[in-house]
């Protein structure tokens, strides 16, 4: 009987990589998931318990050597491993550099040794800093903070070992991820997350700015679709954009989840508005949202207890997060 093939998932019990777990299994492959669980957690993958084709590897990525046995016969890498909170890189660029950059250079390396038919990164919209939208891949570069210089310089890393080495690569720019499983603890971050944290403790909602800004938010499955499509594709060393098409206000969010509300300051650096322009993820590899955000954001409310334990941030323990991001971006406009 053929063994199935092999994917290697990096940060696979976090948000969006256990999804990615889950959508391999489905598809029948086996899955070497490596995960350090600062940001993942096992119970993300609980339902997979004892399944006969995944294994979990507590390890960091920075520890990972050229021939490591995790990535033996590995016909795909799916790398959403690395430091995905925005804040505080302010405070940590040395973290962010040595595990977006770094990170990245190791699981490359191990990749390239295994003679893996396909590697995909999770990249990130951030590059672009405040574009003009819709922003097309062909956008200009303007990384405002360490986390969107540190995943650029990844996506850099993994385009060079693509024309070097000819490693086959492609890369994902994520826009705005959202969905079950999302991060519920340490640093002030995602919308979602903190939205819902609130909700759970009766406590308005903290919305930056007036809530007009609007946000191109993509439901986790259809991003985990997505990688799929961008790992099984004859098409290598490509970039693409990857969001709904459609942002959406944050009043709109504030309005499907139903709560009181008080606004922040506006920070600076941040767009008033991220859509993707996602024709050519469309026209490349066929895929198409699936997911409406009505439907997505009731998705999340049903399983509303996972955020039972994530801190409950309220307008002054915000403010004190991010006061070096103030410190450092002032004068900066959206």
């Amino acid at each position: 009987m053929n063994e199935p093939p092999l994917a290697v998932v990096t940060g696979g019990a976090g948000f969006i990589g256990s999804h990615m777990v889950d959508l391999l299994l489905q598809e029948g492959l086996k899955v070497h998931v490596i995960d350090n669980l600062v940001g993942g957690r096992l119970d993300n993958l609980a339902h997979h318990q004892s399944h006969p084709r995944l294994r979990v590897d507590t390890r960091d990525i920075c520890s990972l050597a050229p021939s490591d046995a995790l990535f033996s016969r590995a016909s795909y890498v799916f790398h959403f491993a690395g430091i995905g909170d925005i804040v505080p890189s302010i405070d940590r660029p040395t973290d962010y550099m040595q595990t977006n950059v770094m990170g990245t250079v190791k699981v490359l390396e191990a990749a390239r040794h295994a003679g893996i038919n396909k590697l995909v990164y999770a990249a990130s919209s951030s590059c672009y800093g405040l574009a003009a939208v819709p922003t097309s891949e062909a956008a200009p570069i303007a990384a405002e903070y360490p986390y969107a210089l540190s995943k650029w310089m990844g996506e850099q890393a993994v385009l060079h070992w693509g024309k070097v080495y000819q490693l086959p690569v492609n890369s994902i720019r994520i826009f705005n991820a959202y969905g079950t499983r999302s991060k519920t603890s340490g640093a002030y971050g995602a919308v979602f997350g903190v939205f819902l944290a609130q909700k759970l403790a009766e406590k308005p909602f903290t919305v930056v700015g007036d809530g007009t800004q609007r946000r191109d938010f993509l439901y986790v499955t259809d991003i985990a679709r997505a990688f799929f499509l961008a790992a099984t594709t004859n098409r290598v060393n490509e970039i693409y954009n990857l969001g709904a098409g459609d942002p959406q206000p944050v009043n709109r969010l504030v309005e499907l989840l139903g709560g009181p509300v008080i606004h922040l300051p506006k920070r600076p650096g941040e767009p008033d508005c991220t859509w993707a322009d996602i024709s050519k993820i469309k026209s490349h590899l066929g895929w198409k949202q699936q997911v409406s955000f009505e439907r997505g954001v009731e998705e999340m409310l049903q399983n509303i207890d996972y955020w039972r334990q994530a801190p409950v941030w309220d307008e002054s323990s915000i403010e004190q997060a991010t006061k070096t991001w103030f410190t450092f971006l002032a004068g900066k406009t959206a």
